[in-house]
């Protein structure tokens, strides 16, 4: 590689994980899966959807947790693959779970969270985390990524970025969830 065609491939790894173009964790994290965090809020404003939610009450269940924030268009462009997903999977025990997790000071009005949950019409659990505490439980640093949590409490894989049905990542996501409904 020439000394000018370093920094451009630096230069386009960098855009490719900011992007969503790493996938998983890989094949570390399916061994050796961490527990997740347990939710950070737990008063009835901090939650859209529901009564405030323990991942410790939601066992038996595969969870998927999306990280996003309002004005993240990656995030939003991803809300119909995430419905299509829920309605196919939840009938055999997927929970989706969204976590507001705001970027801009502006993100951070509950009223504003409110309102584009119902725009974007998420009927799912939506955790609002203006205090950033479960982005960093989580060691989160893109939105939206997309957390798998298999029926014991373990973080068993992590999708980075915008997700469109029948797209090789939704492909991935959707054949990690079968495999971890049948376990």
């Amino acid at each position: 590689m020439s000394r000018n065609a370093l920094p451009a491939a630096v230069l386009a790894l960098s855009f490719a994980a900011v992007l969503g173009c790493e996938t998983s964790w890989g094949a570390s994290a399916a061994v050796d899966p961490r527990p997740a965090p347990e939710f950070t809020q737990t008063t009835a404003n901090a939650w859209i959807n529901s009564p405030p939610l323990r991942i410790r009450d939601l066992r038996g269940k595969v969870l998927l947790l999306d990280v996003w924030t309002f004005e993240c268009w990656n995030c939003y462009r991803s809300f119909p693959w995430l419905r299509q997903l829920e309605a196919r999977f939840a009938p055999d025990g997927l929970q989706v779970i969204g976590i507001h997790t705001p970027e801009f000071e502006r993100e951070r009005d509950p009223a504003a969270v409110r309102a584009k949950v119902a725009e974007f019409a998420l009927e799912h659990p939506v955790m609002i985390d203006n205090d950033l505490a479960y982005w960093n439980a989580l060691g989160n640093r893109a939105w939206p990524t997309f957390y798998l949590i298999d029926k014991r409490g373990r973080i068993r894989d992590r999708f980075l970025g915008e997700t469109h049905a029948g797209e090789p990542q939704a492909l991935r996501i959707e054949q990690a969830i079968e495999a971890l409904l049948a376990e």
